[in-house]
């Protein structure tokens, strides 16, 4: 079986076939990047979609200077921050496809409420920090993946999760201390 590099060389010659078991291999990775960085399913599934007619385009002119899955981790992520730049930032109950094995209520509402407060914190960041954390800590990207594939240095990965990182410690030790001082948090 050829590997995805390969497999990208003959979508870039006009094999179909090839193209469609690239969309195959990638599709669920593309959006759930998307919808960890955009919170937002149909958004994640807009920027999926573009990400493999970009993919589709630039085929002919591939060359595989670093790994397929970075190359096209590079696309997501640009399409991520682009999108985020243009949209209101959506706050979301329940993230989809949680395993749901009847949970006690308030169980189910303290993560609810955690899941809720997470996102508003990453929404917060700036899009490249967001990005940054969403490959590290969701994709479990290495720094030197994370890297060429936001086409920076390894350095600056470091200092942007750092930084997000930091963010989100803030932001949420705000929200747990406000929300346990409100009584809105069960603790």
């Amino acid at each position: 079986m050829p590997n995805d590099e390969e497999t990208m060389l003959a979508a870039g010659q006009g094999d179909l076939n090839a193209f469609e078991n690239i969309v195959l291999r990638y599709q669920k990775t593309a959006w759930q990047i998307a919808y960890r960085f955009l919170g937002d399913a149909a958004e994640a599934e807009d920027v999926a979609q573009d990400a493999f007619l970009k993919l589709l385009a630039a085929a002919p002119r591939y060359h595989p200077s670093a790994s397929f899955r970075t190359f096209f981790y590079r696309i997501v992520s640009r399409l991520c921050i682009d999108r985020s730049r243009k949209m209101k930032p959506i706050y979301l109950d329940q993230v989809p496809d949680t395993p749901d094995p009847q949970p006690h209520v308030s169980d189910r509402l303290a993560s609810a409420e955690r899941t809720a407060a997470i996102r508003r914190a990453m929404n917060a960041l700036p899009p490249n920090q967001r990005m940054a954390i969403v490959l590290r800590h969701y994709d479990e990207l290495d720094y030197r993946s994370i890297a060429e594939s936001m086409e920076i240095t390894e350095k600056a990965v470091e200092r942007l999760l750092a930084r997000g990182r930091e963010h989100m410690r803030h932001s949420l030790a705000n929200l747990l201390e406000n929300a346990s001082r409100e009584g809105d948090f069960p603790c």
